[in-house]
């Protein structure tokens, strides 16, 4: 269980740490009475790209060999890497684009969560879904639901301190990348992938 709650956690805050700059921008351009549909926004966004997530993963889950499975891995290790050398998108004219139109904030905020995360999110939640029991998933989606509550939060707190913003927004995409690589390499090694092909190799 604590396996699960700790992936759950790295999971998250990988795919997490560039979107509160994002909930911040968010957060600072809604009225005070309108800030906890911003939350609602965040879990339906979240929530759609998590459902995704769990069809893909149910679908790989029909694969035999769980090393086989592993090989997911390498999908956090390539956006890794591709952080490290192309550096990050650009998502402030998305975020700017969808808070202009006239909808419902929750919409709005979904719409951006899953435009700005939908890519990432996927990519290392499907190796991590896909090679999970159903018990330890349950643990990981609650994993979810706590970080998100409490990441929305943290990205309230950053209009009133944005010099923790400026330091996010300067060295996350290098935390990010590190954390993506990292849980690529335990996907594979927890799989027996890395394990597999040594053999093969040798």
């Amino acid at each position: 269980m604590q396996t699960a709650i700790l992936t759950g956690i790295t999971a998250y805050i990988s795919t997490s740490i560039d979107y509160l700059i994002i909930l911040m921008v968010i957060f600072g351009s809604v009225n005070r009475k309108e800030r906890r549909l911003v939350y609602w926004g965040d879990l339906l966004g979240t929530s759609v790209l998590v459902a995704a997530s769990l069809v893909m993963a149910f679908i790989l889950g029909f694969v035999p060999q769980e090393w086989l499975l592993g090989l997911l891995g390498i999908i956090p290790v390539l956006m890794g890497l591709r952080l490290l050398i192309s550096g990050e998108s650009d998502d402030d004219e998305v975020v700017e684009s969808q808070m202009k139109k006239r909808r419902n904030i929750i919409m709005n905020v979904a719409i951006i969560t899953i435009a700005t995360c939908g890519t990432d999110n996927i990519g290392i939640y499907v190796p991590i879904f896909a090679q999970s029991t159903v018990q330890t998933l349950a643990v990981i989606l609650i994993t979810f639901f706590f970080m998100l509550s409490l990441f929305c939060y943290v990205g309230y707190l950053l209009i009133k301190i944005p010099k923790v913003a400026e330091i996010l927004e300067r060295y996350g995409m290098y935390i990010t990348a590190i954390v993506y690589i990292g849980l690529g390499l335990y996907i594979m090694f927890e799989s027996g992938t890395v394990q597999h092909l040594v053999k093969m190799l040798g």
